[in-house]
């Protein structure tokens, strides 16, 4: 079984969706905890870090086998957990920071929270050295975007994340730095690459919860 820990309930049908195109047969158990953002938002993801082991921890203690945590905020927190939690947690931006990597050495970061910029170009530069690449990362704060998530209105948020990434120049990759862009990937008309994290996440979480579960055997 594999677990996720979201900061948002929006996140749990995506997911499924994915999973039921992807890999069927894949058990997940959702784990929704939206006081965590909005408690790293205003004191900084390191504050969270003993709610998200025990987080982590009550989802190995209910049988997962990996955890994968779909919030960029918050998602280097949850893989510090995995050195107390005896399994692999990955956050969901890895493999898509690693792709942007991969396609050059200018990444532009889309975020709708602020919160979220520097973890995720921390993530990029990671990937960059861990690949033995140079890169330079820039971010773009999408104004107002946001504001229409909270208000319940996806399709406005989605355009207006779309927008910014079209109006990028100089770039050989954007990175939708929160799961919950993803949908703005579709309606971007720009011919740099637009990346977003729950596809290539859950892909990844997948094949850790199957190497897990052979290991075990």
């Amino acid at each position: 079984m594999l677990a996720l820990l979201h900061t948002s309930s929006v996140h749990v049908p995506v997911f499924d969706a994915l999973r039921d195109q992807d890999h069927p047969g894949l058990e997940l158990r959702h784990l929704v905890a939206e006081d965590l953002l909005e408690r790293a938002r205003v004191d900084g993801p390191p504050t969270v870090a003993d709610d998200v082991r025990v987080r982590v921890r009550e989802a190995v203690d209910k049988g997962a086998r990996a955890v994968l945590c779909t919030c960029s905020t918050i998602g280097g927190i949850a893989e510090a957990a995995a050195a107390g939690a005896g399994v692999p947690v990955l956050r969901v931006d890895r493999p898509m920071a690693a792709a942007a990597v991969a396609a050059g050495t200018r990444v532009v970061v889309l975020a709708a929270l602020e919160s979220t910029l520097r973890p995720t170009v921390t993530l990029v530069e990671e990937e960059a050295r861990r690949a033995g690449r140079p890169v330079e990362v820039r971010t773009v704060l999408v104004e107002g975007a946001w504001a229409r998530f909270e208000a319940g209105d996806p399709a406005g948020y989605a355009r207006r994340v779309a927008d910014a990434a079209d109006a990028v120049t100089g770039a050989d990759a954007i990175v939708l730095a929160q799961a919950s862009m993803a949908p703005a990937e579709r309606l971007t008309t720009t011919s740099v690459p637009v990346l977003s994290s729950p596809r290539p996440g859950l892909a990844a979480a997948a094949r850790l919860c199957r190497k897990v579960q052979e290991e075990n055997r």
